[in-house]
């Protein structure tokens, strides 16, 4: 027997009668046409007042507009008892804030000992069905906030707020040197490296990124930053603060790019720093979207990691 989600609903205004089911899931509740076809097809996908209709019919005012989706599981993925910190959980949303050095979902070489396989465990043991959606990702080496959807219907919500700009996306890194001004954008378009492809790089044939940053305190070896993304691309505030010359303390991939240039004591002094902790000084702090059920706006947050707190004081 299929199992679903509790329905989504919709009561329908008065000035809405004579809409379309369609016209009323796609203007109301925002279903995209992708996911439309899937619900439709469904044995309980589209109710109007308990019943299920077809998409062309009429609605009246005062009538209940539902989706209900089918129950679904990450059966791909291994469970495994794996701690993590929950932030925040509802029955649409799963907040985390994840420890540096885990990878959040399974990948070639990488199957198990994830993000993902311990939150489908946890799911798991308390009886609960969902598929392990993160609704955008940190690498490996990054800390901090990650949002992980429920359902579908969610997953698409955020995925649009992303896409439109309306996700705010707070980051925290310790970087060498002190940046100058103390506030700027950096305007770099980003790419794969043609001698590293696993690297990125800022390059005029690359993709629009945009990175705003503010300099929250300067000591005597580097400074701690807060930073702000307007697009998403992959290591970009590691590329985009390697591109002005303040790279991230501990960054292994991406150093300074004039290191070469330096006198041997200041090589030693940028050396010496990045072997204080043992991955880029990196963490999503903060992550802010509106939920797509309630219409509220959240905001999620997480103090900075033990590893980084030391390393700041290391700089004072």
């Amino acid at each position: 027997m299929t199992e679903y989600y509790e329905p989504i609903t919709y009561e329908v205004k008065e000035h809405e009668e004579g809409w379309l089911v369609k016209t009323v899931l796609q203007r109301r509740l925002g279903v995209s046409r992708k996911l439309l076809s899937r619900i439709k097809l469904t044995e309980r996908g589209v109710m109007l007042n308990g019943e299920r209709v077809y998409i062309s019919v009429p609605v009246k005012a005062g009538d209940i507009v539902s989706i209900s989706l089918e129950q679904e599981m990450s059966e791909d993925i291994l469970p495994q008892p794996i701690p993590f910190d929950i932030v925040y959980e509802d029955n649409a949303l799963l907040i985390v804030n994840k420890e540096p050095g885990i990878i959040v979902h399974p990948t070639h070489g990488h199957y198990t000992n994830t993000l993902a396989n311990g939150v489908v465990h946890y799911w798991q043991a308390k009886g609960e069905k969902y598929r392990f959606r993160p609704v955008h990702r940190l690498d490996q080496e990054t800390s901090g906030i990650i949002a992980i959807a429920k359902n579908a219907y969610i997953h698409q919500h955020i995925s649009e707020q992303l896409i439109a700009g309306q996700v705010t996306k707070k980051y925290i890194a310790l970087v060498h040197g002190c940046p100058q001004p103390a506030s700027a954008s950096i305007d770099g378009p980003i790419d794969r490296d043609p001698q590293e492809p696993h690297r990125r790089i800022v390059t005029a044939d690359g993709y629009p990124a945009l990175t705003h940053y503010e300099v929250k305190a300067c000591y005597e070896s580097g400074a701690l930053v807060e930073l702000k993304l307007e697009t998403g691309r992959t290591h970009q505030i590691r590329v985009h603060m390697t591109s002005i010359g303040h790279s991230l303390i501990g960054d292994k991939m991406y150093r300074y790019p004039g290191l070469d240039d330096l006198d041997e004591s200041e090589r030693t002094s940028m050396n010496a720093l990045d072997a204080q902790i043992d991955r880029q000084a990196l963490h999503a702090a903060e992550l802010g979207f509106i939920h797509p059920l309630t219409g509220q706006q959240m905001v999620f947050s997480a103090p900075l990691p033990a590893d980084m707190a030391n390393l700041q004081k290391k700089l004072n």
